[in-house]
């Protein structure tokens, strides 16, 4: 066992930890002495090391901006990094990276790696975005790689020179844990189990269901999405909008017509945050994901797996995963009466919609395979 080199994986929360990389520290410890880091939420972190078969330690971070709480995170990271003496530090999640980065650097760690899953800077402005300019440069000054999920973030790092070329690499097709097509299938779900379901939520064998999944936030293109659903909602009979998630009101709240909308309107379900999200998709029809940023989205994916074709924003990762006219369509960002039209031609064209959900699957699996991007992962580790 001692003789494996040692590699430490970091994120900010132990959800992305078990959850965004789900399978691969298991992977990865086949090869390398794996040590896992996050905050440990309630405990979470113990229920990662169990399923990952890997050790962790907790280090607390938070998602905000808070210097003091930073400061103590990164001294506890450095203590950690010298004491472990990892040969690789790969963090995800942009606190952790932050952080682990920086004490990484000082703890004199040779292959300091960092995967960038979305930039959520992209969103703010004046004095905030300088700020965050500031500290995403100094993130990737500190790290040796750089790996953005997709070909249009590694585009945008470029273009707003957060670092030099030469350190940035996308790895296999993007994707930061590609997708397990074995799991996200929609032949696990019988015609018995999507009828008891339909019922429980009160949906009839003939609405046609748009779904959502995803943090309820503004981000996500939520307000856009209810006001498009109204808008056909008013024309259409048999539609229902299936939203699946949790709201996030203290980081990104929607408008309150949207929230009310969301409680009041009977067409609209809204069954909170799941553990397992392949039933739902199995009684959609259509993926609505109207977000205004993403790194490599794996709901995206998760649909397509299940057959879904996708409606999705014109942004890094998704405009990868979804070719217009294939496995979906593609609209400009923060334009509702553009997903209206297409969440209204999925409707009224059935060859349309037929065509595109048999296509979903088929270029997920010949793409995002999970072992595949693992892999590409395990590879770039060996060459370092």
């Amino acid at each position: 066992m001692e003789n494996k080199k040692k590699i430490v994986r970091v994120t900010t929360v132990p959800i992305s930890l078990g959850k965004l990389l789900k399978g691969q520290l298991q992977f990865m410890s086949q090869y390398y002495n794996v040590l896992g880091i996050s905050s440990n939420g309630d405990g979470a972190l113990n229920d990662v090391s169990e399923q990952e078969g890997i050790r962790v330690l907790p280090v607390e971070m938070t998602r905000k901006i808070t210097p003091v709480q930073d400061l103590k995170a990164v001294y506890k990271l450095y203590k950690v990094f010298r004491k472990e003496k990892p040969d690789i530090v790969h963090s995800h999640t942009p606190k952790a990276g932050t952080l682990a980065m920086i004490a990484a650097k000082l703890a004199g760690v040779p292959h300091r790696l960092h995967t960038i899953a979305g930039l959520p800077l992209l969103e703010a402005t004046g004095a905030k975005r300088k700020l965050l300019d500031t500290v995403e440069k100094l993130t990737y000054a500190c790290a040796t790689k750089i790996y953005p999920n997709s070909f249009g973030l590694n585009d945008i790092i470029i273009e707003n020179g957060y670092t030099k070329t030469s350190k940035l690499k996308v790895l296999a097709n993007g994707s930061s844990n590609g997708i397990d097509t074995s799991h996200f299938d929609p032949k696990l779900y019988g015609s018995s189990d999507n009828t008891a379901l339909r019922k429980e939520l009160k949906i009839d064998e003939n609405d046609f269901v748009f779904i959502f999944v995803g943090r309820f936030v503004k981000d996500k293109g939520i307000n856009e999405l209810i006001t498009s659903f109204n808008k056909l909602n008013a024309e259409e009979e048999n539609v229902k909008l299936l939203l699946v998630g949790s709201y996030e009101k203290e980081l990104d709240p929607l408008l309150p017509e949207t929230e009310t909308e969301i409680n009041t309107n009977d067409n609209i379900i809204s069954v909170g945050w799941q553990t397992d999200v392949r039933p739902y998709f199995s009684i959609g029809d259509v993926l609505t994901f109207p977000s205004y940023r993403e790194g490599f989205p794996n709901v995206v994916m998760q649909a397509g797996s299940m057959g879904l074709p996708s409606i999705v924003t014109n942004i890094n990762g998704c405009n990868e995963i979804v070719t217009e006219g294939i496995n979906g369509t593609i609209i400009p960002v923060k334009n509702d009466d553009a997903l209206y039209r297409a969440m209204k031609k999925f409707i009224s064209d059935k060859q349309y919609s037929n065509q595109l959900a048999k296509q979903a699957r088929e270029v997920i699996s010949q793409n995002y395979e999970r072992e595949h991007v693992w892999n590409a992962i395990l590879e770039e580790y060996r060459q370092l």
